[in-house]
């Protein structure tokens, strides 16, 4: 592991780009991530998904199922084929490639909240998916400007101005076109850059390293115009300079239509369309222009907010690196060669190997004893890290997820990052007792990793039950305990995650007494409990007054009704969005105790909860479901007896696609039942929408199933 100088690689931070790989499943993200390592010169060979060849798809489960399950980070530097802001200097671009398998979603969600832009990856025949809609909107929820790259224009039935279309209307964002594509599926062989009407022909390299700028081709001209006087209209209307030269039939100059683009596209005002075929190596050195010709530098974002727990006032951190240290820790990584591994997004200040750090979140000293530069699994020791980088420190052992990370003297906690919930679980148990030994701490850590695995023991059976986003999430989990920790264990079948809520206010006394010689137990409180909407999770208050209860025992109160709804009281699931108030009770100046005032919180909870009208809530799953149109019917017909919501369907080319919501619980081995009614010709995608409420007969057998009441 090379010891690299920080003057070696530092560069001043207008010429960094942080940036995030995003799309649909199978639109080629890791492909086209591949392509730019080899054109940057970090890798000296193409790698193949296919031959299991790639570098960002390190993890074997990945190379066998060609499919990206984690998040992987590699720092890289462009030089500018085409410099527009300044001569052809090196740009550091920190590249993150992310999962496009909405069960490894969380990989997404914790990328996006600390890159400061993206490159949405699209299949140029299918247009926008429905995963490229849930990506697009997380993008949307971190305000991460973007440019989009249409790939795959060599696959048949490839249509870019179709899915340019597609961007605008699904996704509700205003495309700005950049490049033509010159030719399509067979014949596609290049691109035409609008703003320098210039062709960029890609002849028969295997590589596509050379490629030949050429005249705009005859037979394109009149759509080059058509659409280069689009793109000038839509630059000119985000900045009232150009758009009072445009009024005036004045076209701006090339370098003020850039700068403007710039500023347009990092306030989201304008997506840039680029187009290619990763595969084929067409169409990705432009795109690399663009991720530094357009995407913001650390220094164009708005500065990072937080809380100062000390004050309790909003603060703010800019991108200085002589400023007070803070960090965001956005992911854990358990290395088999340098044990845990901390991703650390540094806003502000700079940071020395072996430095002491405050993890303000959970008030805990840590020491970062050494700084690692990543490039997917494999590590770069450097010496010190500044403001805009994304590295991994070694030692830090009590951060997790979303934790923020400050220098003694300056405190403040950043935003963190909010993930989904679990909708399906089953129980694991160990092969042998010494897998159960180590079953616990692979668990522990895998949980560590993942935000979104959840691991819980049911109270009644003594079984370890995992949760996650969905049937495969719980399978690579499992092959990755047995792989990386060697424990071998079985199964049980998935089960979907129920959860429940209340439907009424209602109020509940819990009173624990005990007389046990000596010093007794004595609790005892008023609970009042309400229905919150859907999503809006828990929320607890303390009403007492005239200290009925004294403040010591409010805490007490909070864990007991927490623990009675992790258990669940009307079938045995999770409680959720309600909020619970301690309104009054008593206490003995003797007796009472904190172990006591807990158990009355939850036998207040269990009552009140009883009195409220319980209601069991299912997970609701979006499903888009591609078929032949001579299918239409039957498909629709078997989604309508599966409780579905049709939504509407659309036709792509000669299929047709089929969009509903339908109950997770309905969805048991649905891939055969839609291979057998199409004979094989459909295909669909399935992820989380949002949790409703069970119809009665349905909830009343899934009650009497658990044994509860």
């Amino acid at each position: 592991m090379a010891q690299q100088t920080t003057t070696d690689r530092i560069l001043p931070m207008d010429k960094i780009r942080n940036i995030g790989i995003i799309a649909h499943i199978d639109a080629g993200k890791t492909t086209t991530t591949e392509r730019i390592l080899f054109y940057t010169g970090k890798s000296y060979k193409l790698g193949d998904i296919d031959e299991g060849t790639t570098q960002m798809d390190w993890m074997d489960q990945e190379k066998e199922r060609g499919i990206t399950i984690v998040s992987a980070a590699t720092t890289t530097f462009w030089t500018p084929t085409m410099p527009i802001f300044s001569p052809q200097v090196p740009h550091r671009i920190n590249i993150i490639d992310t999962p496009g398998h909405v069960d490894f979603t969380a990989e997404v969600e914790r990328s996006l909240r600390v890159l400061d832009g993206g490159v949405t990856v699209l299949d140029a025949e299918e247009g926008v998916q429905s995963q490229s809609e849930t990506v697009w909107h997380q993008a949307d929820k971190y305000n991460v400007p973007r440019i989009c790259f249409i790939n795959k224009m060599d696959k048949l039935g490839a249509d870019f101005l179709a899915t340019v279309i597609d961007i605008r209307d699904r996704l509700g964002a205003n495309p700005a076109i950049m490049t033509l594509p010159i030719g399509a599926e067979q014949s596609f062989k290049g691109v035409v850059l609008l703003l320098e009407r210039k062709a960029l022909v890609w002849p028969g390299d295997e590589t596509g390293a050379i490629y030949e700028e050429q005249s705009v081709p005859e037979d394109m001209k009149s759509q080059v115009e058509e659409y280069r006087q689009k793109l000038i209209e839509q630059i000119s209307e985000t900045d009232d300079v150009l758009l009072g030269q445009y009024l005036e039939a004045k076209e701006p100059i090339l370098p003020e239509l850039h700068r403007a683009l710039r500023a347009a596209t990092i306030a989201y005002k304008l997506v840039p369309i680029y187009c290619g075929s990763s595969l084929r190596n067409k169409g990705v050195q432009p795109l690399l222009d663009a991720v530094v010709n357009y995407l913001p530098s650390p220094l164009d974002i708005l500065p990072a907010r937080g809380i100062n727990p000390q004050t309790n006032q909003s603060e703010e951190r800019i991108p200085d690196p002589n400023g007070p240290f803070a960090g965001l820790a956005f992911k854990i990584q358990t290395d088999p060669h340098v044990g845990r591994l901390t991703y650390v997004r540094i806003y502000s200040g700079r940071l020395k190997a072996g430095s002491y750090l405050q993890n303000v979140t959970h008030r805990e000293k840590e020491r970062a004893g050494r700084i690692l530069l990543m490039h997917a699994n494999n590590r770069e020791q450097i010496d010190e890290a500044i403001a805009g980088e994304i590295v991994a420190l070694v030692g830090l052992s009590k951060t997790k997820t979303g934790d923020t990370l400050t220098d003694d003297s300056h405190p403040i906690i950043l935003e963190g990052i909010e993930f989904t919930e679990p909708v399906i679980s089953l129980a694991i148990e160990p092969k042998t007792k010494a897998d159960q030994e180590k079953m616990g701490l692979a668990l522990q850590r895998l949980a560590e990793e993942d935000p979104t695995f959840k691991i819980k023991t049911n109270l009644e059976t003594g079984q370890t039950i995992i949760a996650g986003m969905g049937e495969l999430h719980l399978e690579v989990l499992v092959d990755r305990m047995k792989r990386e920790f060697k424990v071998e264990a079985t199964t049980g079948k998935p089960q979907v995650a129920y959860k429940e809520t209340v439907s009424r206010i209602a109020e509940g006394e819990g009173k624990y007494i005990r007389q046990t010689g000596g010093h007794g137990q004595y609790g005892h409180c008023w609970l009042r409990i309400e229905p919150k909407g859907r999503g809006e999770g828990y929320e607890f208050i303390n009403e007492v007054k005239g200290g009925a209860i004294p403040r010591e025992f409010i805490p007490a109160i909070e864990k007991g009704v927490k623990e009675a709804m992790e258990n669940g009281i009307f079938a045995g699931f999770p409680m959720v969005d309600v909020q619970v108030a301690v309104y009054d009770g008593t206490f003995h100046d003797v007796d009472s105790s904190e172990m006591a005032f807990k158990i009355a919180g939850s036998m207040a909870l269990q009552a009140a909860v009883k009195q409220a009208s319980p209601v069991l809530l299912e997970p609701i799953m979006k499903i888009e479901v591609t078929a032949p149109e001579e299918f239409m019917g039957d498909v629709i017909g078997d989604l309508s007896s599966k409780r579905a919501q049709i939504l509407g369907t659309k036709n792509r080319g000669k299929a047709v696609v089929i969009n509903s919501l339908v109950p997770l619980a309905e969805m048991s081995g649905y891939v055969t039942t839609l291979r057998g009614m199409t004979k094989g010709r459909a295909s669909y995608y399935m992820e989380p929408s949002h949790y409703q409420e069970v119809p009665t007969n349905i909830a009343n057998k899934i009650v009497e199933a658990s044994g509860k009441n």
